[in-house]
């Protein structure tokens, strides 16, 4: 069964095939996570404030900041998150994640104290929510916290998402564009760990044997920091949703083989670049959207 996260893939690299743009299918993702996020974070806050109806201003570090909690929970439901703390502190460790959601949730709660106490006194907000026939009402102060966490976590799944698809696709990509053509599994490889700590490379061979190094980046048109990515990786192949004119010339001039995925027919350019390599393989007959089908059950 494809996960969220497998589908997302598929759907990035078909859009991408196809000439389209692919951000929707990422911002619907962040959408959907976050959405179950807040409905579920939710019904945690009606059955934490019904636990501790006589509680005034404790019962959200009572509920949501147990020290048993796992560390994201408890620097989720803090307001903050493991990157920051890491930052600040120049760990993120169990004892210090303990340490740092404490402080920075009293410091929050001064924050919105002062707030309040300086705002209009005419302004009273409340947060009330219902599920199931319940209903609980949180204060201004309350209220804050918990649209600070919802804003925190909603962060957090958007700067993921982003930098997990275009990782995910990225490693992809080539592999769906050779088995497109029927490249044969012995003319393209994958070298390298496919975690975060070590870069995947991807590499076509000719029918002599000879590698030709391959880089696939979903970019910005014009963006150079991607585009310098052939001058650091000695690249061969590069594939990218948008080039700007610019990019094109470098990459010509470099004697980079590129393929410019948004223009017309795009991804065809990569079946001139395997004719041109010496590289086997096979074009189709079929549309686009029925080979990649093919192409995805073979998977």
């Amino acid at each position: 069964m494809l996960t969220p996260s497998d589908t997302v893939t598929r759907q990035v690299i078909e859009r991408l095939l196809k000439g389209e743009d692919y951000r929707i299918a990422i911002v619907t993702l962040i959408n959907a996570e976050f959405l179950q996020y807040a409905v579920d974070f939710f019904k945690r806050i009606v059955d934490a404030k019904l636990r501790n109806e006589m509680v005034t201003t404790d019962w959200y570090r009572a509920e949501f900041l147990k020290p048993a909690l796992p560390s994201d929970e408890l620097i989720m439901h803090s307001g903050l998150n493991r990157r920051t703390i890491s930052n600040m502190y120049n760990s993120a460790g169990r004892e210090i994640a303990l340490e740092a959601t404490a402080r920075h949730h009293e410091r929050l709660y001064e924050v919105i104290n002062s707030l309040v106490e300086q705002g209009d006194d005419g302004v009273d907000i409340t947060l009330t929510i219902k599920f199931r026939g319940v209903s609980v009402d949180l204060n201004v102060n309350e209220s804050l916290v918990v649209i600070n966490v919802l804003a925190v976590k909603r962060a957090e799944l958007r700067g993921g998402a982003w930098s997990t698809a275009g990782k995910q696709v990225e490693k992809i990509l080539m592999q769906v564009l050779c088995r497109l053509y029927s490249v044969p599994s012995q003319n393209y490889v994958l070298t390298g760990l496919t975690g975060s700590k070590r870069e995947v490379d991807f590499y076509l061979i000719d029918r002599s044997g000879n590698q030709y190094h391959c880089e696939a980046k979903l970019m910005g048109k014009g963006n150079p920091e991607s585009a310098d990515t052939i001058y650091a990786r000695d690249t061969d192949v590069f594939v990218a949703d948008k080039l700007s004119d610019l990019n094109k010339k470098q990459l010509t001039k470099e004697n980079v083989h590129w393929v410019e995925l948004r223009s017309p027919g795009g991804y065809r350019k990569f079946k001139d670049i395997l004719q041109v390599l010496d590289v086997p393989y096979t074009d189709f007959e079929s549309d686009l959207a029925q080979r990649l089908q093919e192409v995805w059950q073979e998977t």
